[in-house]
């Protein structure tokens, strides 16, 4: 009887070995230059059909809910279809209204037209429990809501661990704003500034470039030191000061709101004004803050995103709480 014939074995494809770059991090943190940072390139799943973008990570869509099914396998077009009463029924989050899409309007940037047709906006950051309980930072989230409670933006942060957890309220960020159709309309960048140093040393005031459409500079937020209380200057994209912002001599008050006065550039005039609003225990034990931002209806739409700029970098600097440090208290 003869042996049957057998297929000899292939040799391992030495291309399927994955190579690991080394850790580009060093002791110093990251640099964001004034460049535009460019965005992910995609989403991994394709937006439904009908949209010409994706929608934020569980938001639906404002004119066609039903295009999102409930459960939908990654990669897979069917939905999973599980045996009546053997699973708890899921529990059916409320779908988010947004803001209806207004037409362009001419000499005003791609994204903003809505921001031309409201005079106040509330930007409400999520509330991360795990955050909470581990303290491992995680990239803050926002929803940008008018008075009618529809969503009009969606911010996200896009930093990196190292960069959040090390560096912690002094991180350098970028943050992404989107609107309903999933599209980057904003890009705000704040670099490294070091605040171990003098604190009236030019090179450790904080700044916050404005991006708008992405990779085309509209201003600056440029921070003033003062000894007691917060100080910024509204900018346009050739860094001339436009409007400031004043704060309160002490923004850690409990109990009460914390108002930073919008300023005309001769400081006589309030224009408007960024109140974060006391949520009682939530705005004490955590960073899910929620702010009010109150402008001229006519103001220039350039200014209004300006404003809308200065109340994220007023978040990172006074109100992103950080988890605190062990002191030693036992000497030898």
């Amino acid at each position: 009887m003869s042996d049957l014939p057998t297929t000899p074995e292939k040799p391992a494809d030495e291309t399927e070995n994955q190579m690991k770059s080394p850790d580009p991090r060093s002791g110093a943190p990251p640099e964001y230059s004034s460049s535009f940072v460019s965005g992910p390139p995609g989403p991994a799943i394709p937006p439904p059909a009908g949209y010409p973008g994706g929608l934020p990570m569980g938001y639906y869509g404002p004119h066609q809910p039903s295009t999102f099914p409930l459960y939908m396998q990654t990669g897979s077009i069917c939905p999973i279809q599980y045996q009546p009463g053997k699973y708890p029924a899921p529990q059916l989050s409320a779908p988010v209204i947004w803001m209806p899409m207004p037409t362009p309007i001419p000499h005003c940037p791609p994204g903003l037209e809505c921001l031309v047709q409201l005079d106040n906006i509330h930007v409400l950051q999520h509330f991360e429990p795990l955050e909470m309980v581990t303290g491992f930072e995680t990239n803050n989230r926002y929803d940008i809501k008018n008075n009618m409670g529809q969503m009009v933006y969606f911010v996200t942060e896009d930093t990196d661990n190292y960069t959040r957890n090390a560096y912690r309220t002094l991180r350098p960020f970028v943050l992404r704003v989107t609107d309903c159709m999933g599209q980057e309309v904003m890009t705000m960048q704040r670099p490294f500034r070091c605040t171990c140093c003098c604190f009236c040393c030019p090179s450790t005031r904080q700044e916050l470039e404005v991006h708008c459409p992405p990779g085309v500079t509209i201003g600056f937020v440029a921070e003033h030191w003062n000894l007691c209380r917060a100080v910024y200057s509204l900018q346009n994209e050739k860094k001339e000061d436009m409007m400031g912002v004043l704060g309160p001599c002490s923004t850690y008050g409990c109990g009460s709101d914390s108002v930073f006065e919008i300023l005309s550039l001769d400081g006589v005039s309030i224009i408007g004004s960024i109140t974060r609003k006391w949520n009682g225990v939530l705005s004490a034990m955590s960073d899910a803050d929620h702010f009010e931002i109150h402008f001229p209806l006519d103001l220039d739409v350039n200014m209004k995103a300006m404003i809308f700029g200065a109340c994220f970098l007023i978040d990172f600097m006074y109100f992103e709480s950080s988890p605190p440090q062990r002191s030693n208290i036992h000497h030898d």
